[in-house]
């Protein structure tokens, strides 16, 4: 089939891409930008991609016609909780109107449970886009799932974090809150398991695992699985508020999506029953299983996608970014070195390996408490790190830096700063054809502040950028 996959560049549209391919599916990726969708070179030939942002105005003759199905996975979450609702419905709509005009049989959307009668506003969200896809010219399918366990989901990160960091917790009466996790294995099986499936058209299903749990009955069951030893203590006073700020400042979420799942985090999510489970043959894995299967994944290095690369862990939309991609040379300061590569086949590795469990080669502790103050100051900090510690592609989170342009063969990765700074920065690397490595950091300040902070850095650059060079060059 010829199948529209919208939100290709998230963290559920990277892992369904590679499915349909191996099923043999013809895929067309709909995303923000081209350059940001973070795939080798071999899919991305084997997929034709479109550029399309469902909050802008409805282009005709966008989408080819002969679409068989679409699947939406289009979400808002890491907007503001004034305007992530207003946001969804727009996108549904347009999403609707481009499908008048293709022969599309079947949309899949991917939803939150709903069966509570006060629902946080986020899954009140999920809802509203449910009925207004119900409106859409086609047969719809839609798979309502709550905690999403695996390797690079933002539930199980902030877990992760938590369990990881602290082995006392002081938490929010929200960890008593019931809740019913799905590996992303399940989830997956799930989606491509009703493509085509007529018994699933104009219906909605609730997904879950065979376990019904706490927050906290999660966390401890996460703590057996890794063998750690974990206190948690409860108390009653602390308020949406300080719980996003809290898990701010202990896991690597944006305080935007911290909100959004506190707000959610109140709300009870159990699926109503097992119906796709009887009609797909499907038989999810326990929590516990699903976190051992996530860990197999990290620790082989094949966590396909991560949360952190996605919009929601971005201080920028993609327009702004998309301007980015050319470094400016006008009204710019520059800190420009150089230096012979003995090896250049391993100066480029090292380069490809930068940031996260890696580093940055010289001076760490300087970098940590850089980022430190970032996250102190609302930014990102370095707590995203990276989701492989080899491999990169442009549109991957790196630390506190955005990948504007991972080429190998050219030998060149662009990196811009979305650590908060008075103006814009970027940082290159590229690998010259005489095998001189050229590190390049441009700086576009902001009035006045932006130029005192630059200067105020200089020493550290001479000497950290220096220094970081003498080891990516050092055989």
């Amino acid at each position: 089939m010829k199948i529209l996959l919208t939100g290709a560049n998230g963290y559920i549209g990277m892992r369904v891409l590679p499915l349909l391919l191996e099923q043999g599916h013809d895929v067309v990726c709909a995303v923000r930008s081209a350059d940001r969708l973070s795939v080798d070179k071999e899919t991305k030939e084997r997929i034709d991609i479109i550029e399309m942002d469902l909050l802008d105005e409805v282009k005709p003759n966008l989408i080819p016609k002969d679409i068989d199905v679409a699947y939406y996975l289009v979400h808002s979450m890491s907007s503001s909780t004034s305007d992530f609702s207003d946001k969804e419905q727009i996108t549904a709509n347009h999403f609707n109107t481009y499908m008048k005009e293709t022969q599309v049989k079947q949309v899949i959307f991917l939803s939150g449970i709903v069966n509570e009668d006060n629902l946080s506003k986020h899954l009140e969200s999920r809802k509203n886009v449910e009925s207004i896809l119900y409106e859409g010219n086609y047969n719809l399918t839609v798979i309502r799932a709550g905690i999403i366990v695996g390797s690079g989901s933002a539930s199980f990160e902030i877990i992760r974090d938590l369990c990881e960091k602290l082995p006392l917790m002081i938490t929010p009466k929200w960890v008593n809150t019931r809740c019913q996790p799905i590996g992303i294995r399940d989830v997956l099986k799930f989606l491509t398991g009703v493509l085509g499936k007529e018994e699933t058209y104009g219906d909605s299903f609730d997904i879950g695992g065979p376990d019904v749990l706490t927050y906290k009955d999660m966390m401890k069951n996460y703590a057996k699985v890794r063998r750690l030893s974990l206190t948690i203590v409860n108390v009653p006073v602390m308020t949406p508020k300080l719980s996003s700020y809290w898990l701010y400042f202990v896991t690597s979420t944006s305080y935007k999506l911290a909100s959004n799942l506190v707000d959610s985090m109140r709300v009870n999510v159990i699926a109503k029953d097992n119906r796709l489970q009887d009609i797909l043959g499907i038989k999810p894995h326990t929590y516990e299983e699903a976190i051992e299967m996530a860990f197999i994944k990290i620790e082989q290095n094949q966590v396909i996608s991560s949360w952190k690369d996605s919009k929601v862990s971005s201080r920028y939309s993609q327009k702004d970014l998309n301007k980015y991609i050319k470094v400016p040379k006008f009204g710019c300061l520059h800190d420009h070195q150089q230096m012979k590569a003995n090896n250049p086949k391993e100066a480029l590795e090292k380069i490809w390996a930068i940031g996260g469990k890696n580093g940055w080669y010289y001076a760490n502790t300087l970098w940590k408490i850089r980022g430190y103050f970032d996250k102190l100051s609302g930014g990102v900090g370095l707590r995203r790190g990276r989701t492989n510690p080899d491999k990169i592609n442009s549109g991957d989170s790196l630390d506190f830096w955005r990948v504007l342009m991972a080429d190998k063969e050219e030998r060149r990765l662009l990196l811009f700063a979305e650590m908060r700074v008075p103006g814009e920065a970027w940082l290159e690397f590229y690998i010259d054809d005489e095998n001189v490595v050229h590190q390049n950091a441009t700086f576009r300040p902001k009035g006045l502040i932006g130029r005192l902070y630059w200067y105020s850095m200089l020493p550290f650059h001479f000497f950290i950028f220096n220094g970081m060079l003498t080891q990516i060059c050092k055989t």
